[in-house]
């Protein structure tokens, strides 16, 4: 069914777009590099107002949020606490941390569009500028990598 599609697509990018900006939260306030820290900040914004959009679906839908699985964003407190106690350079740290869960995240979310593919055009589309988001990210942190 279409709309089951459609709600299951909206759903995983929620829970992407909000474990994006999760894990930009944990490495923020340890970033000292104001270049890098302002990027974060932006980056962030970009996924908070992606997620208002994919809540507004979700909602039309008669469909509740989701949340990013409780085990992944546990492994992720704890790899990005562990890095970035033990890393000298903690912007070095913080961007290769973030571009590892780009990746990850880009990768999911060809997944679920190829997983969901009576979803509609508009969740489709949703789900495309996540992953332009999650890419443009990568790019703008390799000069700190």
């Amino acid at each position: 069914m279409d709309n089951n599609d459609t709600i299951c697509l909206l759903k995983e990018c929620d829970a992407g777009s909000k474990m994006a900006v999760s894990s930009i939260n944990e490495v923020l306030d340890k970033v000292g590099d104001p270049d890098l820290k302002a990027l974060l900040v932006k980056s962030r914004e970009h996924h908070e107002k992606l997620g208002n959009e994919i809540h507004s679906l979700l909602t039309e839908h008669n469909s509740e949020e989701k949340d990013p699985n409780i085990m992944a964003k546990g492994m992720s407190w704890m790899k990005t606490n562990m890095k970035m106690s033990m890393d000298e350079q903690p912007s070095a740290a913080a961007a290769d941390l973030l571009t590892d869960g780009c990746h990850m995240g880009i990768k999911s979310l060809h997944k679920y569009l190829n997983q969901y593919q009576a979803a509609d055009d508009t969740s489709k589309g949703i789900c495309r500028k996540l992953v332009e988001i999650e890419e443009e990210l990568c790019r703008d942190l390799q000069p700190y990598l």
